[in-house]
């Protein structure tokens, strides 16, 4: 007989399931307002295969009064010329030729910085380039600002994953993203562990990005978008998060290479940005993300050592059962994000591609921090190479 005993640690998750799928607060429930002029940053390095495609879901919102401001962070493709056509059509749209990094600023703090001086607007909004909004999306955003009378607002959008690495490997990351900051958590807020900000799409008043010292403050972070909710929790300004997963969607990256290269960038970097107070925990993060992966690869591990004639005693049938229930958690993680369910067969190979990201981006540290050709060292002010 099976002894289920050891397999009930996988159906635990399940419960966080239960957590993901609390859809509120929702900005598809807030109505549309216009009237507050604002200014839309986007930084950019590198962006010809999506520039456009922003900036056109941009241009054809419902809002008015805005101005959409791309800062080209020194792209070695076809970015800026892509913006300068869109200008052409659009006395919106506006270019801003970003100069060179000065010391200690990382690439996209600093873009972020030339957009705000460029910037009239009483609201600002700063957006990546991966991002295609709806006509929407700017309208109730702002009610949402005003209706919570936040500082800043920040959104979970649809995460859309095509290729086949994303459909394996984004799920395992996002699900930890997920249960770590779901929105209602975020909003209740007391300490700076607690808060996030989805640099996707930032939403702030001029009077509150000006008072926490914008993007100045964090301009030597990595994940910048994490430090800088955390320093409006700090100074007392209200947040909100709130899911646009009908309003908004992203593709963060469009390969493997491109997904091991931002992960590598962000994942352990950030996750010690996410206890800014707590030394121990910051040690641990490498130990957490770790065991995070090899919580689902150890059942399949006992089956393939199992397969491999080695003797695992009475663990088999325990692994066998843990091993379906992650199939079951997987494909239904796939499911909602959109993904097919037959995914969730894949997700032990999902799991060692996360853990070899997280081991690579733990080694490298902020020894080697790597994006769109450009490589820092020690440092932010040490830029090795900007091509």
């Amino acid at each position: 007989m099976v002894d289920l005993l050891p397999a009930l640690p996988w159906l635990a998750p399940f419960a966080g399931l239960f957590r993901l799928g609390q859809l509120h607060p929702n900005l598809s429930d807030v109505p549309p307002i216009a009237g507050i002029p604002i200014s839309i940053i986007i930084p950019a390095r590198n962006e010809q295969a999506t520039i456009e495609t922003v900036v056109r879901s941009i241009v054809a919102s419902d809002y008015r009064p805005f101005e959409l401001i791309v800062v080209d962070d020194r792209s070695t493709d076809q970015t800026a010329t892509i913006v300068d056509r869109l200008a052409a059509a659009d006395p919106r749209v506006r270019l801003v030729r970003g100069v060179p990094l000065p010391e200690g600023w990382y690439g996209k703090p600093w873009a972020c910085e030339q957009g705000f001086r460029a910037a009239s607007g009483e609201l600002l909004l700063f957006t990546d380039a991966d991002t295609r909004h709806a006509p929407e999306l700017m309208g109730r955003a702002a009610e949402a600002l005003r209706r919570e009378r936040a500082d800043l607002l920040t959104v979970a959008p649809h995460q859309r994953c095509v290729s086949f690495w994303e459909r394996v490997v984004m799920p395992q990351i996002w699900l930890l993203l997920g249960l770590r900051y779901h929105p209602r958590r975020v909003n209740r807020a007391r300490r700076p562990r607690d808060v996030i900000a989805n640099g996707q799409f930032i939403l702030t008043t001029r009077a509150a990005y000006v008072a926490v010292g914008g993007h100045g403050a964090v301009r030597h972070e990595v994940a910048e978008d994490l430090a800088l909710a955390q320093a409006y929790l700090r100074a007392g300004r209200r947040l909100h998060f709130a899911f646009a997963e009908r309003l908004m969607e992203t593709r963060m990256y469009q390969d493997l290479p491109q997904l091991i290269e931002g992960w590598s960038k962000n994942v352990y970097l950030g996750g010690r940005g996410s206890f800014p107070d707590e030394p121990a925990l910051r040690a641990l993060v490498p130990v957490m993300l770790a065991g995070a992966m090899l919580f689902w690869l150890l059942p399949p591990g006992v089956l393939l050592v199992r397969a491999l004639g080695v003797s695992v005693g009475g663990l088999a049938g325990s692994a066998g059962i843990a091993t379906g229930l992650s199939v079951l958690f997987w494909a239904l993680v796939s499911y909602g994000m959109r993904i097919p369910m037959v995914y969730g067969l894949l997700y032990p190979l999902g799991a060692a591609m996360a853990l070899y990201i997280f081991a690579r981006s733990t080694w490298r540290g902020s020894r080697r921090v790597e994006w769109r050709g450009r490589v820092y060292g020690q440092e932010p002010t040490r830029v090795q190479r900007d091509r």
